[in-house]
């Protein structure tokens, strides 16, 4: 299909940084695809190859939002009308215009949501497939997820997809004092790595969030807030500390 205008609107919620929400390509190089990019939404349209061009310097990407893998739904509007495109992520309006000689958008293959079916093909790379819900999927007035779930001869899904969103089962935990809370897991001797993720919020600006003592002789190692700015500090009895601000 060739279009001049495409409006494509949808609400998500994900814990996954990476993954694509949705994608669209053709043979001559024309593409569209929406992805999740460490917690934030870029969109990329290229139109096709401009006379002037290589086909790497014709796109045009736009990122907007932050921390959108918070398990909390998001709301994206994509409108496009030939080279004007509006990008909608929570209220937040980005404004651009795409490159090229080309006003309307050549899909040839399928479109695909929630990932890219088949990598390899021209213009796609690979790419994460998306892990969370997605709901109120539109393109161009068309509900998605209606005719998925009405098993319409036009969609087909790929994989575990279910029409249902699952809450993830997390069990917080407060620290009500600044100076007597605290978690104390056992250590395992002889052990030389360490791995550890969590998610936190607090009013606070200052904070001790981890400690512990590495391998023997290699010192401590400490996660903390000062200032309102995260610090990775490792303190090894030799050598001077390694700190790592965020």
């Amino acid at each position: 299909m060739s279009t001049f205008k495409d409006v494509v609107s949808l609400k998500f919620k994900s814990m996954q940084g990476d993954g694509v929400l949705f994608h669209g390509e053709g043979q001559r190089g024309d593409y569209i695809t929406l992805e999740l990019q460490k917690g934030k939404l870029s969109l990329h349209i290229n139109l096709g190859k401009d006379s002037n061009l290589h086909f790497s310097n014709s796109h045009a990407s736009v990122t907007l939002g932050s921390l959108l893998d918070d398990q909390h739904w998001h709301s994206v509007l994509i409108e496009r009308f030939n080279k004007q495109v509006n990008f909608t992520v929570d209220k937040h309006t980005q404004h651009f215009r795409t490159k090229g000689d080309s006003d309307h958008l050549d899909i040839d293959y399928e479109l695909s949501f929630g990932g890219i079916p088949v990598p390899g093909k021209p213009g796609t790379f690979q790419k994460k497939n998306f892990h969370g819900c997605i709901e109120n999927l539109y393109y161009n007035g068309v509900n998605i997820i209606d005719l998925a779930k009405r098993r319409k001869p036009q969609i087909y899904t790929v994989g575990n997809v279910t029409f249902s969103c699952s809450e993830p089962q997390i069990v917080p935990i407060t620290f009500v004092s600044t100076s007597r809370s605290y978690l104390l897991l056992p250590g395992t001797p002889q052990i030389d790595g360490l791995s550890v993720s969590f998610q936190f919020r607090t009013w606070n600006k200052d904070g001790l969030l981890l400690f512990t003592e590495l391998s023997e002789n290699s010192g401590p190692l400490l996660v903390y807030l000062h200032g309102g700015r995260l610090i990775l500090l490792i303190q090894k009895e030799t050598e001077n500390p390694v700190e790592i601000s965020e």
